[in-house]
């Protein structure tokens, strides 16, 4: 199993319009950047994503989602209408992709950013890095499993 770190920003797509979506369960779209496209790819069903609201006040870690569905090509890009549309993908050449992953487990309270930052164990995390900002990014196993111990000191 791996883990995964997804962003989005919840003004676009929060952990709660994961919860109200259907099965509780998401096309994970519009990555539009090539490592992330390729951490994407990568993607095996059952690895665990931490769902991390960017962009937002406060920053935070919202739940675990699951992957659910293993990368397919992303239907946004061949759509004109689309915000992610990319006229160079076609049918043939699907430049982009996108995995289904569904809702497992909510962090109520969400663990902070701030926390993250404080935490020595995490000060080599990917996202902590100054200039990170793929939406898609693997997580050590040993960072997810303190990132679950500041959850369940928090609950």
């Amino acid at each position: 199993m791996n883990y995964w770190l997804i962003k989005s920003e919840p003004s676009v797509f929060s952990w709660k319009d994961l919860l109200a979506s259907p099965e509780q369960i998401t096309f994970w779209e519009g990555v539009r950047n090539y490592q992330a496209r390729n951490y994407l790819k990568t993607m095996k069903k059952g690895d665990l994503c931490l769902f991390y609201h960017s962009n937002a006040n406060p920053l935070a870690i919202a739940g675990i989602a699951i992957v659910a569905e293993e990368a397919t090509p992303d239907p946004t890009a061949l759509d004109s209408r689309s915000d992610y549309f990319d006229p160079k993908a076609s049918p043939e050449n699907p430049r982009w992709f996108g995995v289904r992953v569904k809702a497992h487990r909510e962090f109520s309270p969400p663990v902070l950013r701030s926390e993250l930052s404080d935490t020595p164990e995490l000060f080599d995390m990917l996202l902590l890095q100054k200039g990170s900002r793929l939406s898609v990014q693997p997580v050590k196993k040993e960072h997810y499993q303190i990132i679950l111990s500041l959850w369940e000191k928090e609950k």
